[in-house]
């Protein structure tokens, strides 16, 4: 894996990003949006206990789409494999889309976090700089598994269908609705090996204690393991064409 191939990729995605403004708007007012209705219809006692957690959902939600699609088009363009014929290879592309993408998320995960604080009224025990980084965490895993799951589609239609298969189960068993402790024992065990699950009990940690240092280092090694491990098998399925 080259570095230095990485970071041209990442800089052409930015640029190609850069020149399409629905997109950035998708990536930046979706969630914000989003957000912003559930603090209005549920009470604000509630939205403070749900709302760390739905910081980490939504951008990783509409990080997954836009991943999947941006992918999925560079094969049926042709430009993939055209890159590949340069000393470029699928590791490298896959990490230059990681980290363009990570620097999308790191405006994202501060919008984001300045409109629940700002216009939603969240209100938070722990520290907010922590919260910005569990967000820029989530939208990251989103978007490795938005790369691997990209490798399965043959049409931007297929790649959005990707997005109940890979994102709605965690977001039913991660614990927002109802908490993992209320689930029956055979989805309790499967919620254990979900990464969604884990991005909310960090976020869960933040909201309810000042000093949520130690509470935090599992599921940070846990998210972490799952974006490494996304990225890895999206290079080793990767394709040149989209058949």
């Amino acid at each position: 894996m080259n570095l230095r191939l990485a970071l041209v990729t990442a800089r052409r995605i930015l640029t190609q990003l850069h020149r399409d403004k629905r997109t950035i708007a998708l990536l930046l007012a979706v969630p914000c949006v989003m957000s912003g209705l559930l603090a209005w219809i549920l009470d604000a006692r509630v939205y403070d206990h749900i709302g760390p957690a739905l910081i980490g959902l939504f951008p990783m939600m509409v990080m997954f789409i836009v991943t999947s699609i941006a992918t999925l088009r560079e094969r049926q363009s042709g430009t993939l494999e055209r890159l590949l014929t340069t000393p470029l290879g699928k590791g490298d592309f896959m990490l230059g889309y990681a980290l363009a993408f990570a620097a999308v998320a790191v405006v994202q995960a501060l919008v984001v976090t300045a409109f629940a604080f700002w216009v939603c009224g969240l209100d938070l025990v722990g520290p907010v700089w922590l919260l910005i980084l569990l967000a820029l965490g989530a939208a990251v895993l989103g978007t490795s598994l938005g790369l691997l799951a990209s490798g399965f589609a043959r049409t931007e239609f297929q790649a959005v269908q990707f997005m109940p298969a890979f994102i709605l189960p965690q977001f039913l068993l991660c614990g927002i609705f109802p908490s993992r402790d209320e689930l029956p024992n055979g989805l309790a065990q499967l919620s254990d090996v979900l990464p969604l699950s884990y991005v909310v009990d960090a976020m869960n940690a933040i909201a309810t204690k000042t000093d949520p240092y130690a509470d935090l280092r599992v599921p940070v090694l846990v998210v972490v393991g799952f974006i490494a491990v996304a990225l890895a098998l999206g290079s080793a399925t990767l394709r040149r064409r989209t058949p």
